[in-house]
């Protein structure tokens, strides 16, 4: 598009604040402006979309459903931009941003807890830490350490080991106190717990017995270990999850081992870094501190 058909950043936030509030006035005061500026910045805003944004009923602003859409996509537009604003404004002569994406549930009970006392050491390294539950491009998404299970293959990147993994089903004291385990298939009777990232956990742990169930692939699903061992405590169902991101529960007693067979999977978790940043200061000093810790 030519610049002069795309919308002020002062037009996307009058909008964003007038939808928020479904109301001019509240939008200037919040803003600093007139009410007039705000409604100005609106029209202009709803010509360069060519649809309107909001209409009056009965003296009350509504949005239309138009405006409802684009509310979501101005949204989006003005967080990445204040994400993109505070990115940039940690870089400087005495600090440096290190980008960190990890699994969910690996990160809060694996990588979190090893990170105690990076800071002091290295005050002038940032960290900056997401969640990645998909494959992504570690150059594209600007991403300098990548924490990941399987292979220990990742594009263009050296990887190093981190721990292999055993998989173990976990439930809560009360659900086993309720169902006769006598064998693995008894397990069925709590439910399976899924986890989508692992559909196939429970069909390979029950093979590796040479056992056989139709309910292998049955059960409320949830996108993460956390959540499925939340799950597993609440006493939704049995939970089969690598043995580490559960211990804390098992040492507490909070979740207990109904079936004692556990799955030694083929992958593991490693770290991953690109190959040109292999000297770069921040990451090499992050390298050293995990396997400082390990």
């Amino acid at each position: 598009m030519r610049r002069r058909h795309l919308p002020s950043l002062t037009g996307l936030h009058c909008f964003e604040a007038a939808a928020r509030h479904l109301s001019f006035t509240r939008a200037a005061d919040e803003l600093s402006l007139t009410q007039s500026a705000v409604s100005k910045q609106v029209s202009q805003l709803e010509t360069t979309l060519q649809h309107p944004l909001f209409r009056r009923v009965r003296k009350r602003l509504h949005l239309t459903p138009e405006g409802a859409v684009y509310l979501s996509e101005a949204r989006k537009i003005l967080a990445q931009v204040e994400m993109s604003t505070r990115y940039m404004q940690s870089y400087g002569v005495e600090s440096d941003v290190l980008n960190v994406a990890t699994l969910p549930t690996f990160g809060a009970r694996w990588l979190i807890p090893r990170l105690n006392g990076f800071r002091f050491k290295h005050p002038s390294i940032n960290l900056n830490i997401s969640n990645r539950s998909e494959p992504f491009d570690m150059q594209k998404e600007r991403i300098e350490i990548a924490f990941f299970f399987g292979h220990g293959v990742w594009p263009r990147a050296e990887c190093i080991k981190l721990l292999d993994e055993e998989v173990v089903p976990v439930c809560s004291p009360s659900v086993m106190s309720q169902t006769d385990v006598n064998e693995p298939l008894a397990l069925t009777k709590m439910i399976l717990l899924q986890v989508s990232t692992r559909p196939e956990a429970w069909h390979d742990w029950f093979e590796a017995q040479n056992l056989y169930t139709e309910h292998s692939y049955h059960g409320p699903r949830f996108d993460t270990f956390y959540m499925a061992l939340r799950a597993a405590r609440a006493g939704c169902g049995v939970a089969l999850v690598p043995r580490f991101l559960a211990q804390e529960e098992l040492d507490e007693g909070k979740l207990v081992i109904p079936w004692p067979f556990s799955l030694n999977s083929q992958d593991a978790y490693y770290m991953a870094y690109p190959e040109h940043m292999t000297e770069l200061h921040k990451v090499k000093s992050f390298i050293e501190w995990i396997k400082a810790h390990l």
